[in-house]
Parts: C-alpha cells; structure tokens; sequence
C-alpha cells in the first residue's frame, strides 16, 4: 500500500479530528433504531457510524465476505445472519469475543448461532423466529380451530376452502426459501445435512422421506387455489400485502416477528383498529400430523472484523450494541425480539405485546429448528435453492434425491454451483 493511500485510510478511520471511527454495518431491518443506539454506544475515545446493507442476506453476505475476504480495515462491525458465523469465523475473518457474551440469560437458540470451534465470534442482537400469522375471521370462515397444533395440510387445504384466500411464504430463490425447506424437513424429523461441523466432508441426507413430505408440502401449495400469484418471486414483505388485501378475505402466513408492529396501526400505516384486532396468531405449522413443528430460528447477532485497527473499542461497542436496554428498544419500536430471557421480562414488552405472543416468540426459539451449522452453510443454501427452485417444479418422488446428489458432488468439489 502506498503512502498516500494508506494516510487516507488512517484519517478515514480516524475521521477528520482524529477520533477514530467504527463503521458497523447494518441489515435494513430497524435501521432508525439502529443508527440511534450508534449515536448512544459512540464515546469520547470512538464514535460508531452506520453503513447500510443490501436487504437480501444473501446479497448482505456477497458484500461482507468480499469486504473481509479483502482484509478492509474499516468493516469494524457487522449485522451477521446467524448462519453466516461458522463460515466467517472459519475463515479468519471474525475477531473472536470474551466468553461471557454468551450467558445463562440468552436464549439458548440463539446462543449456539455465535459458537464456532469452542470459541465466540458474535454477541446475540435480537433473536428471530416465524409463526403462523392468519386473520382470525379467516380462520373461523374456514373452520380450522387454531387454538390447536395445525399442520401445513390443514393451512392449505383451509384457505383453499375460501375464495380468494391464500397461503403466504418465502419461495423466491433466496435464503429465507432454504429456512422454509428446513423448516419443514426438521419438523418432520430430518435435517438437511449431518455432522455439519465436518464442512465439505459433511453427509448429506436430503434423500429421506423427510425431505419428500417437505417437498410434497411445496408440490400441493404450488398447485393449489391457495397459492398466492407470485409465489416463485414471493419474500417476507410481497406477502404483507395479502393480509388485508382489497375485497379478500385475507391469509395464512409464516413469517417472522416483526409482522404485528408491522400492522399495528400507526402513522405509517392505513391499518384500522379492526383490522388489527383480526389478526391472529399460532406456532409454526407441523410438517406431520402428532410431531412438533420445528420454527426456524434467525436473528442477528455482532460480529467484530478481523482488521479493524481498533479491536478493544469494536468489542466494547459490540456489548454495549447487544445491551439488554438496546434489546427491549428494538422489540418495541421494530418487533425485533430480545435475545435474552430479560429482555422478554421487561415490561416495556408487556405493554407492547400480549402475552400469549411473548411466550409464543420465545418457545419458538428455544425449540425452534436452525440451519445446519456449517462454514460451507452459503454452498449448501445455494445448492438447495438451485434444485428446489422453482416451487412448481418441485417433485417429492425425484427433487430430494437431485438434491442430495447435486449438493454432495459441489460439497466434493465434482460440480460448481
């Protein structure tokens, strides 16, 4: 690096006054909040300014990973998908955090997202699951008792059963695709790979009867009356718009926390009171009828780059970022849940949600079913999504065996994604 350019390094660290500067990097999600608590987590020895990601984690990992892979000494902190852990750590490309920012208060599945090789490489921020969201007026129309466990079947065939009425999910060919797929497969008993910490020597075990109900459940969705029009292109906030939709009788979504701020009634929306008091909610649908569903399990959790220039201040601002107080704040005002046990005992949350819902957010958490835990997680998310992909063409007898064979030869290097 010439003279030049890295004295233009140092004075962009350091800002125009000499008093350095962490960038942290964030996801769209909470992003006034965010930039908030930066301001309030800046000292006198630092001050933390915030960058801004691109929506899609998957696009939020291509920018982060070329940045680190880079060894850019100014990507200081970082919003992280929790699967984007093992691999960033594996890669050198985390600086590794003291052993009591995981404790007996975080919620234990959150905490396992921020381990990687018996040491911690991220601080919890919120924690992120999905439940099933449905207007309780649909419900009843349809005449599915949601005061009981229901299963996808039951979901589908329901609104099927009421014109105009559909079903909302994930199914771009993206990240949040795989977390459904995932999901399902969990809650049928399976998993998409074994001993994931083996990374690229991993068994993979999506030809399973497991995976072929997942991918019946895709088939008979596809195919379906309650299908909604874009589902190929469908992500978390195409499938708002179904909800309270003009002259429909409204959904059944997964979906993740944040959807009741979402429509909470408010200057920033057009939600009316009634609308707001007709939605409903419930645990995650079951893939078999008598077996537990399996939630996914998301979040965001800290992490400190390698290269920062100044390591202490960016692990003393990643704690004071994950504070318990920075966690109620982003619940509140985002519906972005706490990470920790205390988080969800405070009573600002009592005030802002019921708490039925509280208990519904933190259970699926705790049980809910995460992704594999694996540094080759981006190759194994891109396989799946090249052979499942698009929902149409999904096929329970053939689509779980072309996938485990697919991603297997790319885990083996015998084929590129």
């Amino acid at each position: 690096m010439g003279l030049g350019v890295a004295l233009a390094s140092t004075l962009a660290a350091c800002g125009s006054e000499g008093k350095p500067t962490l960038t942290w990097y964030l996801n769209p999600d909470g992003q006034e909040t965010l930039a908030a608590i930066a301001e309030r987590c800046s000292t006198d020895d630092y001050d933390i300014e915030t960058r801004l990601l691109p929506t899609s984690a998957t696009d939020q990992r291509v920018q982060l990973a070329r940045r680190l892979a880079a060894e850019d000494d100014q990507t200081d902190l970082m919003n992280l998908d929790p699967v984007f852990v093992p691999e960033f750590a594996n890669a050198g490309w985390l600086l590794e955090l003291p052993e009591d920012t995981v404790t007996d208060d975080t919620l234990e599945g959150i905490a396992e997202t921020v381990r990687w090789d018996d040491g911690i490489y991220a601080a919890p921020l919120w924690a992120n699951t999905q439940v099933l969201w449905f207007r309780r007026s649909l419900a009843e129309e349809a005449g599915l008792d949601m005061s009981q466990p229901v299963t996808w079947d039951q979901v589908i065939e329901a609104a099927a059963s009421v014109e105009g009425a559909t079903v909302g999910v994930q199914a771009n060919k993206y990240e949040a695709y795989v977390v459904w797929i995932n999901a399902m497969i969990e809650g049928a008993g399976g998993q998409i790979i074994e001993n994931p910490q083996e990374g690229r020597d991993a068994d993979v075990t999506l030809d399973t009867e497991a995976a072929a109900e997942a991918a019946r459940i895709i088939e008979k969705l596809a195919s379906s009356e309650a299908a909604q029009g874009d589902l190929s292109v469908s992500n978390e906030g195409t499938a708002l718009a179904y909800m309270y939709g003009p002259d429909t009788p409204g959904e059944f979504m997964t979906n993740w926390t944040f959807v009741y701020k979402n429509y909470e009634p408010s200057d920033a929306n057009d939600y009316t009171q009634e609308q707001f008091e007709d939605l409903g909610w419930a645990r995650y649908p079951r893939t078999v009828e008598g077996e537990e569903s399996a939630p996914p399990v998301g979040g965001i959790d800290i992490g400190v780059g390698a290269f920062t220039p100044y390591p202490d201040f960016a692990r003393e601002a990643a704690a004071c970022i994950t504070s318990v107080e920075n966690q109620v704040e982003l619940a509140v005002t985002d519906g972005l849940m706490p990470a920790t046990q205390s988080g969800y005992d405070a009573p600002q949350l009592a005030e802002a949600y019921p708490p039925d819902l509280l208990e519904l957010f933190r259970t699926s958490v705790d049980e809910g079913g995460p992704r594999p835990k694996s540094a080759f997680y981006a190759t194994v998310s891109g396989a799946i999504q090249a052979t499942w992909h698009p929902p149409a063409e999904v096929d329970p007898q053939s689509t779980p065996e072309e996938s485990e064979e697919y991603l297997q030869a790319v885990l083996e290097g015998k084929a590129l994604l």
